[in-house]
């Protein structure tokens, strides 16, 4: 007789390293979380990479390298966000066809996105630039990562106004 809830083994497994680890960068000196605890996966974990490798001190050999290295997926991924919102058959088309009330939201989403594209192409100027000075680079960074938590916030509150239901029955 079994007195005691069954051990199964966890269906949460980390995805293998989708791209290669650069050679003569040595690997994440602070992961997060602990061994085998899911990451976020896409732009949003591209985005939390990039917030880590910032946090290290800028005195430690290659930052900037790391930095630069975290920053390119957030920039590609951020373009795929683009594509998929306001390309042809994108969610804010949609959006606009089903709730044509929320323009003024689909806007504002639009205008973060050059916003946003602007700050990831200033945070890689003053990177590659040896002569910049970590706080500098640390503020633009900072404005960047803010700027893509707005945005996201706004992005979620526009679907909750979309698809939000009222089942009544409450007073």
């Amino acid at each position: 007789m079994v007195t005691g809830p069954v051990q199964q083994p966890s269906p949460v497994t980390r995805p293998p390293a989708a791209r290669p680890h650069p050679v003569g960068l040595p690997a994440d000196p602070y992961p997060a979380g602990l061994p085998g605890d899911p990451r976020p996966a896409g732009l949003a974990g591209d985005v939390h990479a990039l917030a880590r490798a910032l946090a290290v001190a800028a005195t430690e050999p290659r930052w900037r390298e790391r930095v630069l290295l975290r920053l390119r997926p957030v920039g590609r991924a951020f373009a795929e966000h683009v594509q998929v919102t306001e390309g042809p058959a994108g969610l804010y088309r949609e959006l606009l066809t089903h709730s044509p009330r929320l323009g003024y939201g689909v806007r504002l989403l639009t205008r973060d996105h050059a916003a946003i594209v602007a700050a990831i192409l200033a945070v890689q100027r003053v990177a590659e630039q040896p002569e910049a000075s970590a706080d500098e680079l640390r503020h633009r960074a900072g404005h960047l990562l803010r700027t893509l938590a707005r945005h996201r916030r706004r992005g979620a509150d526009l679907l909750w106004q979309a698809y939000q239901t009222d089942l009544g029955g409450e007073t």
